[in-house]
This record gives structure tokens, C-alpha cells and sequence, in this order.
């Protein structure tokens, strides 16, 4: 064989992966690190909540006309998986040193602007409101409670178990929810009903 002809190319290796791996068979998950704990730990239960909002919001970017809308979520679902990670690793043995599963006061400080933007839009608040409205404000509104429900059972994990701009996030995140859900009413001409 003539070693001067060019050798073919070759074909990339893929390695395809099972969804399935049995691993959890007997109600264990891993954490980031390789810990088998229970699926019914405190800590599983609050990333899976996390996943849910996550979800929920996939929910409303999938729904909605509204680019602004779109790429505001897609930001914040990029944050959560960021926070999913965070709790999926206690010792930070792997997301300490990726940089894409940080969350500081950057990202908050993001939130609240994107608040502030939307409050104007939106009339004062002078009453409670019953969630509703349009189907994309209804949703954010399921999203918002879905986030205090990740928060509160974050916070249940005890104040050394997270880092606390995870928590400032999570409050500032239902806050842009509620007023994103407001402000989404409004652009679709759904009333809001006070209570």
C-alpha cells in the first residue's frame, strides 16, 4: 500500500446513549458526583421542582407570539437548569468549575430590570388579582406558584445547603412572573379581575 495516498475520512464516533438505564429501579437517583440518594430526598424533590418551572415556562415559550416573551424565558430556563445543577451537586465537585451553572447577582439584578421594563406597561396594582386572563398570562401565573413551591422547598433544605443568590433568584424570578403574566394580559386585552 502507497503510504503517500491521503487516508479516507472517517466516519465520527457516536455513541448513542439508552434513556433507560435501570439505575433507578429501586427509588435511588445520583447526585453530580456519583451519591445515590433516595428520589424521595429533600434535595431531589426541590431540583424536580426547579424542573417543573423549567418545564412550565417550556410550556409558555412553545405558546407564545411574543418574541420578547420567548427569549426572556429561554434565558430564564438556561438559569434554572443552572440551579437544578447546583442542587444536584452539594459539594460542588462538578459545577464549581463550570462556568454555565453559575448564578450570581448578574442574573438578579437581569430579573429585576426586566421588571422594572415590564411595570410600565402594565396599570398600579391596587388590588389582588385572580390569575387568568389569556392562556399565555394564565400560564405564567401556574409558573409563578410553581416557583414559590421550588423556593420554599429550597429554603427547606437549610440556609447552608444553598447558595443564597439561588434564593434571591427564585424571589425575584415569581416576582417577574407575576408582572410578566400582568403585562402579557395586557398586550392581549385580557382584563384582570380583582379580587
Amino acid at each position: 500500500m502507497d503510504s503517500t495516498l491521503p487516508h479516507p475520512p472517517r466516519d465520527p464516533i457516536i455513541v448513542i446513549v439508552k434513556i433507560y438505564t435501570r439505575t433507578g429501579d429501586r427509588g435511588e437517583t445520583a447526585l453530580l458526583g456519583g451519591t445515590r440518594v433516595s428520589k424521595a430526598a429533600p434535595r431531589v424533590a426541590a431540583y424536580g421542582e426547579v424542573d417543573e418551572l423549567n418545564a412550565w415556562l417550556g410550556l409558555v415559550r412553545a405558546g407564545t407570539d411574543d418574541d420578547q416573551v420567548k427569549g426572556m424565558i429561554e434565558q430564564m430556563q438556561r438559569d434554572l437548569f443552572a440551579i437544578g445543577s447546583r442542587l444536584a451537586d452539594p459539594a460542588g465537585k462538578v459545577t464549581d468549575r463550570v462556568a454555565k451553572t453559575a448564578v450570581n447577582a448578574s442574573d438578579i439584578t437581569r430579573l429585576e430590570q426586566w421588571i422594572d421594563q415590564l411595570e410600565t406597561e402594565v396599570p398600579p396594582l391596587r388590588r389582588f388579582i385572580l390569575a387568568g386572563g389569556s392562556l399565555d398570562g394564565a400560564s405564567l401565573h401556574v409558573a409563578r406558584t410553581v416557583c414559590r413551591r421550588a423556593e420554599r422547598t429550597i429554603v427547606g433544605l437549610g440556609a447552608d445547603q444553598i447558595e443564597p443568590d439561588v434564593l434571591e433568584y427564585l424571589n425575584r424570578l415569581s416576582d417577574l412572573l407575576f408582572v410578566m403574566a400582568r403585562a402579557v394580559n395586557h398586550r392581549h386585552g385580557a382584563p384582570e379581575l380583582e379580587w
